[in-house]
């Protein structure tokens, strides 16, 4: 590794437009702990110590990428979990994407990756479930 510079541990962080319906969101719907930062912003507190913070940004614009991944040991069981909670899922009109009627990629039967799909919390970023074995 070389130079690399020191640090005690890491962090990601990505931006909101409302930080009460994302609070709900994530808390509330997700049932994700998490711990408020004042006015700042909140973080969640994930299994396996990671603890990404969400925060508040006017002219927020979602990310066009995926900003967080939950690995589930049941994809379908999951999704259905999410969905009756009014979570819907994500179908992109993509032929490099081949999901199913519920959503899924389907890499796992294809040796091709994960199974994995995708949701957007209430701020529009992309926010993944996806089963690895």
């Amino acid at each position: 590794m070389g130079n690399m510079f020191n640090f005690k541990s890491t962090f990601s962080g990505y931006s909101v437009d409302d930080l009460q319906k994302a609070k709900s969101f994530y808390r509330d719907m997700l049932g994700i702990p998490i711990r408020e930062e004042q006015d700042m912003g909140f973080a969640l507190l994930l299994e396996g110590g990671n603890q990404p913070f969400i925060y508040p940004k006017p002219a927020h614009q979602p990310a066009t990428f995926t900003v967080l991944n939950f690995v589930v040991e049941n994809i379908d069981t999951t999704i259905e979990s999410l969905e009756t909670k009014g979570i819907s899922f994500i179908h992109y009109e993509s032929e490099n994407l081949p999901q199913d009627e519920k959503g899924v990629l389907r890499g796992l039967k294809e040796k091709m990756g994960p199974d994995i799909a995708w949701f957007e919390d209430p701020a529009g970023n992309v926010l993944s479930v996806l089963q690895e074995v």
